[in-house]
């Protein structure tokens, strides 16, 4: 523990402290060690959980719910730390959760080792100072990135067992390799839909935007399947309005279905029956004329992402035409990403260039004690929803979990169809090919 620092002054006045009384501030050989030994010990949390022998963690999180994951990121986002260097491993989890998916665990261990390795050359005997450290590593990672294109193999994209040996072979060490090639079929799958050819440039795979996860309690396993379409925790807004329609005219709008209310508070005094009415009347008016310009381009189903007037599902629902409200912007998004539907401010902007006509079936299930709408068989769908039910939330989530790896796996072999040694063949060979090279 050391002293804070304090500025000097003149003429007799207090000192101004510029750090904290009780902060601690460490520097030199002892911050380091210090660094190494925060560093091994978050590798140790995870380094159970590695290869097909892995073991499952149960954690209480801050809510008190219970996480069963053997998924190194999932682990030490639970866990809170102060370390600073602790910190920046656990950063390093996410970067690779979020770029890659998959080897979290792999690269905290990775990293833990290299600190390892890093300690004896600290040691003041050597006088090798740190930044000529760092300096020998960042010589190594490029020694790396110039081998191992060499030693990866081009994997056909068209081939779809070929891709599902790739992302079974990264699934297959967690809590869903009970369940064969499911979540791997699941991910390639969801994968194919969302992907976009770019001639003349890396396809586009959006999963995060475009294909969302609905987990159902209740039924098996064995009924998780991807929708060539989008599915909803909606139901119509009113009982009587059609729950099946084939081949429907949607109209997406992000505007409310009300009567407009000033931003302002207003005061209105009435004085007469008549006045009262009239002021009913005006506002009966203009939902009507709102009701007109959707129903100008003739469609069956109308979803919005505000709310919808009583007046309005009864002007709407005399033309037959099902409504859907408050839906979220990432939904309605997807939706019109399958049916070609074009999302409108503004009723009074509707043209036929607007409605999307894509969608094979609009149906509204229950499932479970929840309401489903489901708009599916679709022409070409762009987004997709992935339905996963089993037995327990615990269950579902740590699926989802999972999922989300195959995802990321997914979506890097189809965009960089190359593959390396696995079982760790690929760090031996760099590991081999790294001592000739400190021999040169």
């Amino acid at each position: 523990m050391s002293y804070p620092q304090m500025a000097p002054m003149g003429g007799g006045r207090q000192p101004v402290l510029i750090l904290n009384p009780s902060a601690k501030r460490d520097s030199g050989r002892r911050a380091q060690l210090s660094n190494i030994n925060a560093g091994k010990a978050i590798a140790s949390i995870v380094r159970s959980t590695l290869g097909p022998k892995a073991m499952l963690k149960m954690l209480l999180d801050p809510m008190g719910g219970i996480v069963l994951t053997n998924d190194g990121h999932a682990i030490l986002r639970e866990i809170d730390v102060t370390h600073p260097g602790a910190k920046t491993m656990m950063e390093l989890s996410r970067s690779q959760d979020e770029e890659v998916g998959d080897g979290t665990t792999s690269v905290m261990i990775l990293a833990g080792e290299m600190l390892s390795a890093a300690e004896p050359l600290l040691d003041p005997s050597r006088k090798i100072h740190p930044t000529k450290i760092v300096a020998g590593y960042m010589k190594a990672l490029e020694d790396i990135n110039k081998f191992l294109p060499e030693i990866a193999e081009n994997i056909d994209p068209n081939d779809q067992d070929q891709l599902l040996r790739t992302v079974r072979a990264s699934i297959d060490t967690k809590f869903a390799n009970r369940w064969g090639s499911m979540i791997s079929e699941l991910a390639l799958k969801a994968a194919q839909v969302v992907k976009i050819d770019r001639p003349g440039s890396q396809p586009e795979i959006d999963l995060k935007r475009y294909a969302k996860v609905e987990k159902i309690p209740g039924g098996d396993l064995s009924m998780c399947r991807v929708l060539d379409g989008v599915m909803l925790n909606k139901d119509v807004t009113n009982g009587r309005m059609r729950r099946f329609i084939r081949n429907p005219r949607i109209v997406l709008l992000d505007c409310t279905l009300e009567y407009k209310k000033g931003e302002s508070e207003t005061s209105v005094e009435v004085t007469k029956e008549a006045d009262w009415a009239a002021l009913l009347r005006q506002e009966e008016e203009e939902v009507q004329k709102i009701c007109d310009h959707i129903l100008a381009v003739k469609p069956d189903l109308v979803i919005t992402e505000k709310g919808v007037s009583d007046l309005a599902q009864h002007f709407l629902m005399k033309q037959n035409v099902s409504v859907v409200r408050r839906v979220k912007k990432t939904d309605n998004n997807r939706i019109a990403r399958i049916c070609g539907a074009t999302i409108a401010t503004r009723a009074e902007e509707l043209t036929e260039a607007h409605v999307g006509t894509g969608c094979g079936t609009f149906k509204v299930q229950k499932v479970g004690d929840e309401w489903y709408t489901f708009l599916v068989d679709c022409k070409e769908p762009k987004a997709c929803s992935v339905v996963l039910r089993g037995g327990s939330k615990d269950v579902l989530n740590e699926i989802e979990r999972n999922l989300q790896d195959a995802f990321c796996v997914a979506r890097n072999i189809l965009i960089d169809p190359r593959l390396l040694p696995g079982g760790g063949a690929a760090e031996m060979a760099l590991a081999a090919r790294l001592n000739e090279q400190s021999k040169l």
